[in-house]
């Protein structure tokens, strides 16, 4: 039987570092095997690539450059790590995915989605997630957490607010495309809130009991 993916998506200050810890520890108190990785990144070239993409610079990066250099990550993320996990029986658990570069790389930068989709469809193909955790919130709080962990911020932190508004208006448009595949979760709740949200969205994809 294959691994399921799940993939956890959102805006800058969204939550999405303490919801993935809770999901890592509600598989592994359900007993489901996994691994846990990240976009861009994921194996040791693949995150090279992100460090290319993420760290500033005094060089301008083009708007092309950067969506090449993610879906190159990708493509070796796939390949190396993801397919063989979910193909051996094992759950996949990623912190962003294929939706962030539509929103980030192509919403938010207004790229070409149709050059996007092309790439999609030629480095994806059907590894797509079984099921995507949407947090959402209001870019005004997610930008004032960020601020609190300034010291940690990248390059894509530090973009424009109506760039950020843009990255929530495009993920809410993709969930609102795919609602089997996407899970929104209003994550200006408390957290108790939200990680029973997710609670419930991780029983009904591995067809547990809610606790």
């Amino acid at each position: 039987m294959k691994g399921k993916f799940i993939s956890l998506e959102g805006g800058e200050g969204s939550g999405k570092s303490t919801s993935l810890s809770y999901i890592l520890s509600w598989l592994e108190e359900k007993s489901i095997p996994f691994i846990t990785t990240r976009e861009p990144g994921g194996t040791p070239l693949a995150e090279e690539i992100r460090s290319l993409v993420l760290s500033e610079r005094a060089e301008k990066v083009h708007d092309l450059t950067e969506l090449l250099l993610v879906f190159a990550a990708r493509a070796q993320h796939i390949n190396e790590k993801i397919k063989p996990a979910i193909e051996s029986g094992v759950c996949v658990v990623s912190d962003r995915f294929v939706d962030s570069s539509f929103v980030y790389q192509g919403v938010a930068r207004q790229g070409d989605l149709k050059k996007i989709s092309a790439l999609a469809e030629w480095v994806v193909s059907d590894c797509l997630p079984d099921k995507t955790i949407l947090l959402d919130v209001p870019v005004t709080i997610g930008l004032s957490r960020v601020q609190l962990r300034e010291e940690h911020a990248n390059r894509l932190d530090k973009e424009s607010i109506l760039f950020h508004e843009r990255v929530r208006s495009g993920f809410m448009a993709r969930a609102k495309a795919d609602k089997d595949r996407f899970a929104v979760i209003d994550a200006s709740q408390s957290l108790d809130l939200v990680l029973e949200h997710i609670d419930g969205v991780l029983a009904n994809t591995f067809n547990f009991g809610k606790r």
